[in-house]
């Protein structure tokens, strides 16, 4: 007969601990063949940047000790691992514009980010106790998020750069509002169809094998699709509005278990593209660029050529299987090597092995993200770590499907290894945010004593008394 042992649940800080010192070498090699690579010497600051970025992380660590002991050990390592190859990355492009004459400080803005960012991190571990505690905001978070949303279109604050006007400065300061508004509504997301589950799931009539929702239920299905398409339309942003909408998607599917819906939301948002596509000059140039990127009208045109998306794909096909190495390829060939192309500059210095190993870190860190959704015990946590695990995976799907010319460019950022504060932030508060769910994902239930009871099996209230000795009722009862 098969017996069920009792096994002591490890909380992994240790291990975690070993993985972060590896995390910290790749991240401060990378820094310093970058600039042996264009130099020929090493930088003068890598040891101040070593200790920096170990700081930055050991910080961090500690933080998990002392309030989430049981969170994941493998996520903040992978995430320190890819900032770093970022970092490494953008402080190597700063070499090759300097040579041009161009803006050459984005590591260092990059490096105040991630100091900022691992600091919010940590600060959302500590006050956010529980994660349950975000259900009670979820119509809250529906209003910040499309708030957020909204926040370009306002005269005075939003500013239209490469023709997106999603873009808010205020005070001199430079900032996305949608890098945030899709936590919100994750938060959303999870609240709603954590209480709504079970009639989206099990009303409405079967059509060819399909369970199709009740008109009713409709709903907020064309809410949020009528709001993919305003942000692609007003806002010319073609990412983002795959993001919000594949979001909600993913998550009513992990909440319902219906392909229906699947289907549902592909084909409204398959027609509203097409819709776009046609009426919308912008929208209509980038499946252009993606369809006919090297016909020499295309590839010329401005705006909304492709020449971008080619010399992107030429710099990586010069990379070939192991790349040309840190500091010695050409990526300041590509406009906006350091952000919307860092796939393309990573590639042809690291070569396709190197890019395959920087994917295999986001798919283990999107798995960890999805073992929580697992492990954890309640619905919305389930929700929420799911939809937060999608939002990284889509969001490099899209970047590095956009660069490989798989699918249109989108303008969305490479989580963690792109330039970019507000991209930097949001994606440390989603590591934040899973790390919180994780811990009480992987924390031991609390032991139960054993209780004796009565001959005649009535349970006797008490059980035992402080010195954990039988109580009067239970004196002689074996």
């Amino acid at each position: 007969m098969a017996t069920v042992q009792p096994h002591r649940v490890r909380a992994g800080r240790g291990v975690e601990l070993g993985l972060l010192l590896l995390a910290l070498a790749i991240g401060v090699a990378s820094y310093a063949l970058a600039g042996i690579g264009t130099t020929d010497e090493v930088p003068p600051d890598v040891i101040g940047y070593g200790l920096g970025m170990a700081a930055l992380a050991i910080g961090i660590h500690l933080v998990l000790r002392w309030r989430a002991p049981f969170a994941d050990p493998v996520i903040l390592p992978i995430t320190v691992a890819l900032n770093g190859i970022g970092l490494a990355m953008i402080y190597r492009i700063d070499f090759a514009y300097a040579a041009r004459g161009r803006e050459d400080t984005f590591a260092q803005r990059q490096l105040v980010w991630t100091a900022v960012s691992v600091i919010l991190a940590a600060a959302v571990i500590v006050f956010l106790r529980d994660h349950r505690t975000l259900r009670r905001y979820t119509y809250t978070a529906m209003i910040a998020g499309l708030g957020l949303v909204l926040l370009p279109l306002i005269p005075g604050l939003g500013v239209s750069i490469n023709g997106a006007n999603i873009w808010v400065r205020v005070g001199g300061v430079g900032f996305q509002p949608a890098e945030f508004a899709k936590i919100a509504f994750a938060v959303f997301f999870a609240g709603y169809l954590v209480t709504h589950r079970d009639t989206l799931a099990l009303a409405g009539p079967k059509v060819l094998g399909l369970q199709l929702p009740r008109p009713r239920d409709l709903g907020p299905i064309l809410i949020v699709w009528g709001a993919s398409v305003a942000v692609l339309v007003l806002e010319r942003d073609l990412g983002t509005s795959l993001l919000f909408f594949g979001l909600f998607v993913a998550m009513l599917y992990l909440a319902t278990e219906r392909l229906s819906w699947v289907i549902i939301c592909l084909l409204l948002f398959v027609a509203g593209a097409v819709i776009a596509a046609g009426a919308f000059s912008h929208v209509a140039a980038r499946f252009d660029a993606w369809l006919h990127a090297f016909d020499p009208a295309v590839f010329d045109q401005s705006p909304g050529g492709s020449g971008q998306l080619v010399r992107g794909l030429f710099g990586m096909a010069s990379g070939g299987l192991f790349g040309t190495g840190w500091g010695q390829g050409r990526p300041d060939l590509v406009p906006f090597a350091e952000s919307d192309f860092i796939v393309a500059s990573l590639g042809e210095e690291l070569g396709l092995t190197g890019l395959l190993a920087i994917l295999l870190c986001y798919a283990i860190l999107t798995e960890r993200g999805m073992r929580t959704a697992i492990g954890v015990r309640d619905g919305f946590g389930k929700l929420l770590a799911g939809g937060l695990a999608f939002i990284v995976a889509l969001q490099t799907f899209v970047v590095v499907g956009g660069v490989t010319r798989i699918i249109p460019l989108t303008g969305l950022t490479t989580p963690f290894i792109a330039y970019g504060g507000s991209s930097l932030v949001a994606n440390w508060v989603i590591v934040a945010l899973l790390l919180r769910i994780s811990d009480e994902a992987r924390r031991p239930a609390p032991s139960m004593k054993p209780s004796l009871t009565p001959v005649a099996g009535t349970p006797v209230v008490g059980g035992s008394n402080e010195d954990d000795q039988p109580t009067e009722l239970m004196r002689g009862v074996r």
